[in-house]
């Protein structure tokens, strides 16, 4: 009978060992697979000032559901009761000291630029941030699902950049909105919780 327990404690261990295993080789043969916890999170950008600039902030993005992606931007630092420009931009660099190396607003095929509705405008279309008198600038908006996702894939936001532009967007010249110089620039990155978990995800509102 003893013999008998320890077979099937022993079985049972090997079966566990094999579905472990079995998980890890799935997440090593699809990247996308192992990537579908991130979708829990959120990711943040951090805006630094380009050169000569006083901009600075965080823009945040998170799950909103089957709506898409809830974006929040704080900016501080702009020129009282102003508007600027605000746009994911296609590459994840800030370095040039003008933020050019963040390359054209973030789009996919078939768009182009406008203002933040209907179904046409760029999916780094952003809209305008609008400074109150000490120079503050906050929005929140829900960009749609089929323009930005927190998921791996083309329409993926993580690893772009975020810019905020030194004049306000007209949001309707191709292809940026002549919004002027790029005054603050953050790459967007996984946010990750202390301990290395992601934090859970938002309550749906």
């Amino acid at each position: 009978m003893q013999m008998h327990k320890r077979l099937i404690r022993t079985g049972a261990v090997t079966a566990s060992l094999a579905v472990a295993t079995g998980a890890i080789m799935l997440a090593l043969q699809n990247p996308a697979a192992a990537a579908i916890v991130d979708e829990s999170g959120q990711a943040v950008a951090k805006l630094a000032p380009t050169k000569d600039s006083t901009a600075s902030g965080t823009a945040t993005f998170s799950a909103a559901g089957k709506d898409g992606v809830r974006v929040t931007i704080e900016v501080s630092g702009l020129k009282p009761n102003s508007q600027h420009g605000l746009h994911v931009h296609e590459k994840g660099d800030c370095s040039a000291p003008d933020a050019t190396s963040a390359g054209p607003h973030f789009s996919l095929q078939g768009q182009e630029h406008g203002p933040h509705e209907g179904d046409k405008f760029h999916a780094g279309d952003l809209g305008n941030l609008e400074a109150d008198a000490q120079g503050k600038a906050t929005k929140t908006l829900v960009v749609p699902a089929n323009k930005l996702t927190l998921a791996s894939g083309p329409a993926s936001v993580v690893g772009r950049a975020v810019v905020v532009h030194g004049g306000a967007d007209d949001l309707k010249s191709q292809p940026a909105g002549n919004s002027g110089p790029r005054i603050a620039c953050g790459v967007v990155d996984r946010e990750v919780a202390t301990g290395g978990t992601l934090p859970s995800k938002p309550p749906a509102k």
